[in-house]
């Protein structure tokens, strides 16, 4: 029977707040529990202690036997040298430097261009398409990707002119996207972004392993991509975090456009400087050729 007035209203709203306190429980009680039974089982190797004894049996022709262990300085010494010599190359520098610093500023608009894009069309007041974005900018650098092999150009001469256009292209991407305010813009500035990015890293990594022994590649790609990394971080550190600079995030993107572009204009200069030295060994036999007949 139903008990009238204050108290059963009160049981009521008890009995109501059981109920929604029991809820999350069974919400993370069974994802929790197939989570640590596959960590169990991932872990569990019943046939590992029966591994060793059965590589060594009579019939796999394998014997224990233990390695001395490398000595350390010589270790440094050749992984020392062998640094030199493939960072004395000077097309593989190149493109290792443009490597380093772009993918660090693609890290950085990457990373930070969903608060842009909030801060453009907060989500709360409109439908957005950030994922359809991604989706659409992979898709195209994909295409573009697969059409690299058909561009024919000289790279050893016009590799840096390259670097330096697209760079620049790179720069007015990000600079309108931060600057014009409106969210297609943004959208379209960052699959144009994407694309010239995954255009010229598929290019560099290429001429980078064509410069290479395959020995070696594991040396470059990863002291590339830790320089890169360590660049990224101090630019979080200077530029967005909170302990450094704490910029705005329209001010954090207008840095990255002028990071960019600073990157043009430094390859624009070395790739002047590599046309101009080309240019004057071409003319150089033939001066002394004529000097030779006369």
């Amino acid at each position: 029977m139903d008990v009238p007035g204050p108290v059963s209203r009160r049981a009521a709203a008890a009995a109501v707040l059981l109920r929604t306190a029991r809820v999350p429980r069974e919400c993370w009680f069974l994802p929790t529990a197939l989570l640590c039974a596959y960590g169990f089982f991932a872990s569990l190797r019943p046939s590992e202690p029966f591994l060793t004894p059965y590589l060594l049996g009579p019939d796999k022709n394998l014997t224990e036997r233990k390695e001395p262990k490398p000595d350390r300085l010589l270790v440094l010494k050749v992984l020392w040298n062998d640094f030199l010599m493939c960072y004395s190359s000077r097309p593989l520098l190149c493109w290792s430097v443009w490597w380093a610093l772009s993918t660090c500023g693609y890290f950085q608009v990457v990373n930070y261009t969903q608060g842009l894009w909030e801060k453009v069309m907060p989500s709360r007041d409109a439908a957005i398409y950030n994922g359809g974005v991604e989706a659409v900018s992979t898709l195209l650098g994909a295409v573009a990707v697969f059409a690299v092999g058909y561009i024919k150009i000289s790279w050893s001469t016009w590799g840096e002119m390259t670097l330096s256009l697209f760079s620049l292209l790179i720069a007015a991407a990000v600079y309108i996207m931060d600057t014009v305010g409106n969210i297609w813009v943004c959208y379209a500035s960052y699959v144009v972004f994407r694309i010239i990015y995954m255009l010229l890293i598929t290019i560099a990594t290429f001429q980078i392993a064509a410069n290479l022994s395959m020995e070696r590649y594991a040396l470059v790609f990863g002291v590339n991509t830790f320089i890169a990394l360590a660049l990224q971080t101090l630019l979080t550190l200077i530029v967005v975090d909170a302990s450094g600079l704490g910029l705005e995030i329209t001010t954090q993107f207008l840095i990255y456009a002028g990071y960019f572009a600073l990157i043009a204009v430094v390859f624009l200069a070395s790739g002047a400087v590599s046309i101009m030295k080309k240019c004057r060994k071409l003319e150089d036999p033939e001066s002394s050729s004529q000097v030779t007949t006369s």
